[in-house]
């Protein structure tokens, strides 16, 4: 059997580390591709050298340089199908997984379909129900053509019943990548992050911004800039700078203002193991993002999100995800009340997120695919 894998992005690269290791343990003939789709292309290395990830075995773009910038949603998908074709035919794969949301997830799906290669989707079934949000469409676009459907919650699993797809291609395995965060928070322990930025345990929150209906847009923008001056009068941000958003600060010239708020300590992206540490150690977490969501539930660390919708309920719902919207005043109140202690905090962890995702998904694929043959 082989197995060829997509990635393109830095959560790409955290969900695809924990299942080659159970490929090599079963001794499967495992390809990996890598798009380049991400275009910060040193991030890309720290990545792949704190998850001890395998060199790819196809890189398909040097640097994203051709797919980060002037192409929308459905342009760079088809560029990405288009590539990804062309590594098929070379390695000509029994199967091959898509993991996430990203536009290189729907691209591998569809030129894997289009090849008559069967299609394995990992962290399927979530849904926002926002169309308007390029990852909802990649979702819904991948779901729709996968052969094996593995879902990280229960909600996931009701999704995909009622958008039609059948029961027996569903697996409900967990979340692999809380097998990552598990493997790994021992050892992003010894980060020595906390140090270099000269901040304190529980004596800061951190900050991660980069979805289009935040910072693409100056009102926006303003909008969350607003939120900080609030927040970093009581507490100190540390924010990593995403591409995506040190681009659009500068493009719409708010970069004066944000560098005036007090108490917030910009750095540049950060390696998984340092950004571990930074998470684990804070008094809470501002975000737009979907994995930070999950991370923080396993990290039992509050979590204010940023946006009106979550397409992970497990983590409102059980987890320690407050779904706040992007509501100034609400924001701030919530942030506030975490900080006096004053806001209660559910920690309970989602059923299967036990470090265990990969090798179900790898038993599941290995007797499928036997019994096929």
């Amino acid at each position: 059997m082989k197995i060829l894998s997509v990635v393109g992005t830095r959560p790409n690269f955290m969900k695809i580390a924990p299942l080659i290791e159970e490929f090599k343990k079963h001794k499967i003939n495992h390809i990996l591709v890598h798009t380049g789709q991400h275009y910060d292309k040193e991030m890309s290395k720290l990545f792949f050298d704190d998850l001890r990830l395998p060199k790819p075995d196809e890189q398909l773009i040097s640097s994203g340089a051709d797919v980060k910038g002037g192409k929308g949603a459905d342009q760079q998908r088809a560029f990405l199908k288009g590539i990804i074709k062309a590594a098929l035919e070379r390695q000509k794969p029994d199967l091959v997984i898509v993991v996430g949301d990203v536009n290189s997830t729907a691209a591998g799906a569809e030129a894997a379909h289009e090849s008559g290669i069967k299609v394995a989707h990992v962290e399927a079934g979530l849904r926002s129900f926002d169309k308007t949000m390029p990852e909802e469409v990649n979702r819904i676009r991948t779901d729709r053509i996968s052969d094996f459907l593995f879902t990280t919650e229960t909600s996931a699993n009701s999704n995909l019943l009622k958008e039609g797809i059948a029961k027996d291609r569903i697996f409900f395995v967990g979340n692999v990548m809380i097998d990552t965060l598990l493997k790994h928070r021992k050892k992003a322990k010894k980060s020595r992050i906390l140090e270099k930025l000269k901040i304190h345990k529980k004596e800061y929150c951190v900050l991660t911004l980069h979805r289009p209906s935040n910072v693409d847009n100056k009102k926006s923008f303003e909008n969350i800039l607003a939120m900080l001056e609030g927040i970093g009068k009581k507490i100190k941000i540390v924010f990593p700078l995403h591409p995506r958003t040190k681009k659009n600060l500068e493009a719409l010239r708010l970069s004066r203002r944000m560098g005036a708020i007090s108490n917030l300590i910009f750095t540049m992206p950060l390696g998984y193991l340092d950004f571990l540490c930074l998470m684990d150690n804070s008094k809470f977490v501002l975000t737009d993002s979907g994995g930070i969501q999950e991370e923080t539930t396993v990290l039992g660390i509050p979590c204010i999100t940023l946006r009106n919708n979550t397409e992970r309920p497990a983590t409102v719902e059980q987890g320690t995800n407050l779904l706040v919207s992007t509501d100034k005043k609400k924001v701030v109140k919530k942030c506030l009340g975490v900080i006096a202690g004053k806001t209660a905090i559910k920690n309970r962890v989602p059923e299967l997120w036990d470090g265990k995702a990969a090798a179900r998904i790898a038993s599941i694929l290995i007797k499928n695919m036997q019994d096929e043959k």
